[in-house]
This record gives structure tokens, sequence and C-alpha cells, in this order.
């Protein structure tokens, strides 16, 4: 297939959407379909520019289009949809809203991929039209949990048959063969110490103030936090500077081709999410998160340590991680050193999640897709 793919992401841009749109793309075209991928932009950049910092292997078509912030993406997804249909492609892929509105104005058929509950004055109007547009197309949502409050916002049921739940995922071949966590930390000249590691952004609800909580209080742990921008980063360096804490070790971002073998230096990783967390667009995404460090912490095969959050049982179980109360230092505590003294249960735990995230390849989540998306042409047909 010819797949267009519209996206508001900033490429190239270290922010989670930005790598998720990327991934997906060139999943879709290890998959081998034809793909262009348009996203806003002054300026268009080399495919040397992105393949480091987005952990890619396979070139697909990028189209950059100029936008003028204030219009609010007007002059950027109208223009997509129309050079979409010139392209003549046979599918329009967008997690945005908008765009899938468009699209299916002109009755185009049309995936819209859900992240977040719609909001803002018109978002959810928007997003029950597009429910009910009589075209082909496919509502894919990356949790239960997202479409549970979609459809409650709605105050109805979308209908099955043009719904499909696909979390996100990784690239497992990049996680193949990892060294064991003394090795890695070699490599990449860290002390030879038992090792927390968090990866991910420093937005609120992240667990940042939990994660310097329990440095300040395990000084015999080393602990690595990878990602966070710049001024976010410095000013926790600032802060652990402050508090005398020296266990902590700040790279800053990590380009995602480079992130398996720092994330393989680690003997516990952590998710210490708290009960509300800031999206990257803002609002409350606690309830409804796929986050890809889950997925990457996994492929590592290395014991997890999660926030208890209901939505994250879509994926972990007691088998494959352990739960924690959100924001309970203590309950942290002594899972970290219960833990630590129990090599067996780590190794245990690493390997199950190793074994249970096979089925969560990029590559493998999108032929998902497609064979959901072909369902559908069935029943157009029948219709």
């Amino acid at each position: 297939m010819k797949i267009a793919y519209i996206a508001a992401a900033q490429i190239p841009s270290t922010r989670a959407n930005s790598i998720q749109v990327m991934k997906v793309c060139q999943a879709l075209k290890q998959n081998e379909h034809e793909v262009k991928l348009y996203v806003p932009g002054r300026s268009e950049h080399t495919w040397g520019e992105l393949t480091a910092l987005y952990g890619l292997d396979t070139q697909f078509d990028i189209r950059w289009l100029h936008s003028w912030p204030p219009a609010h993406y007007l002059d950027f997804f109208i223009p997509a949809v129309n050079m979409s249909i010139k392209w003549e492609a046979d599918l329009i892929y967008t997690r945005m809203l908008q765009a899938a509105r468009t699209s299916a104005f002109y009755g185009y058929p049309t995936i819209l991929e859900m992240h977040e509950v719609p909001t803002g004055k018109h978002g959810p109007e928007h997003f029950k039209k597009f429910v009910h547009e009589p075209i082909r197309k496919l509502i894919v949502f990356i949790t239960h949990s997202l479409r549970n409050l979609c459809e409650e916002q709605l105050g109805e049921k979308i209908p099955d048959e043009i719904v499909y739940v696909a979390p996100d995922g990784v690239d497992l071949e990049r996680y193949a063969g990892l060294p064991d966590a003394a090795t890695a930390r070699n490599r990449l000249n860290l002390q030879d110490r038992f090792t927390l590691l968090y990866s991910g952004s420093f937005y609120q609800g992240r667990g940042m103030q939990m994660l310097f909580d329990l440095a300040r209080q395990l000084t015999d742990k080393q602990f690595l936090w990878l990602g966070g921008k710049p001024g976010d980063v410095e000013e926790w360096r600032h802060k652990l500077n402050e508090a005398h804490i020296e266990n902590v070790t700040l790279p800053g971002f990590v380009d995602n081709a480079s992130l398996p073998a720092y994330q393989a230096t680690a003997d516990l990783l952590l998710m210490p999410y708290s009960n509300s967390v800031a999206g990257s667009s803002g609002g409350d995404i606690a309830k409804v998160t796929s986050p890809m460090k889950l997925f990457e912490y996994m492929a590592c095969g290395r014991a997890i340590i999660t926030s208890d959050l209901p939505v994250l049982h879509e994926v972990l179980n007691d088998q494959n991680a352990v739960f924690c109360p959100p924001d309970d230092l203590d309950a942290w505590i002594s899972s970290i050193q219960s833990l630590a003294t129990d090599d067996a249960l780590r190794v245990r735990l690493g390997s199950q999640a190793l074994k249970d995230v096979q089925q969560y390849s990029w590559r493998y989540r999108m032929q998902n897709i497609e064979v959901a998306w072909k369902l559908t042409e069935k029943r157009v047909r029948h219709e």
C-alpha cells in the first residue's frame, strides 16, 4: 500500500511523540509499504541527521511543509491531506484529529491513532463526528483504558468493527545480544556498582522527586537518569549538588540508537510514575499511557519496578514486574532492597519480561493494525 502519514510532530526532536511517529513509519516501510511522512517544518533534514537520533535503519520519504504556529496547523494539515490525495495514497494515517476530519471530508480511507482523550473546546465534538463519518476508517487506541475514557466522554460506545487497540512497541533487534550489566557498565566507563536506571522525560509526574529521594536514601546504590531537556537536567544537577547527593549520573538525552547500551547497564529499571502524569502536550495521561520505555525496559531483560497504575497492567503483571504504590517512598525502598539481595528473582522477572515483550515489536504492531484495516474493507463491501 501507499501510506501517507500526517503528523504534527517536530522532526527532528527528542520528544516521545516524534520518536513514536518515526518508529511507526519505519515499521510500515519494513513491512513493504510505500510510506510518505508529512510534518510541519521550515527546513528539511538529511536522513543521516535522523538515523542515530531515532535509532533507524530503514529509510522512508519525509516531507516538511511550512507551517505558521499561530495558524494552529491549519496551514499544514489541509495541504498535507491534499498532497496525500494527489500522491494517490491508498490510506491516510494520522495522530491528528484535524487531519482525520479533513481526510474524512474528502471521503478518504483513514486510520486515526489516539494517544490521549480529545480535549479543548472542539476536540470531543470533532472526535464524535469522525466516529460517525461514513467512510472506511479505523481508530487505533494505544490502551483499552483510553478507549473506555473516550467512550465515557462521548456518552456512547464506539463500534468494535472500527476499533483496534495497539500498545506502543520496541525495535527488538536493537536489544538482541545485550551484555550483562557489569560488562555494559564497563563499556560506558561507569562504576561497577548495583545500578538503578530511569530513562525518559523529566515532565511532572514522571517520578523525578521519587528518584531524588531514593538516591538520597540508598547511598550504596548507583543511579543513572537518562533523558530530560538540557534545562531540566541542569536543574536536577543543581538540586543534587545542593543536597550533597553523589550517586546519580545524568548523561542527558541519549540518542535512540545508543539507548539499549545505556539501559543494559541497569540491575533494576525504574518507572516511578505519580498518580497524575503530564503528557508532552499537556493534560493528565496517567490513566491511558502506553510508555515506550516500558517496552524498552522489557526488551533489556532486566527486572522492572513500576508504579502501580491500572493501565500498566494491560502489559505488565506480577510475573514480569514489581509494583509499588505511586509516591510511597518506603514501599519503593523496601522493594529495591529486596530485589537487590535476590539475584534469582531479578533474573526471573527480567527473563519473563523479555519473553513477554516479543509480541510488542513495532513491525508486529503495524502488521496487526494492517490486519485490522483489511477487515474494515470487508465490512465496507458487505454494507
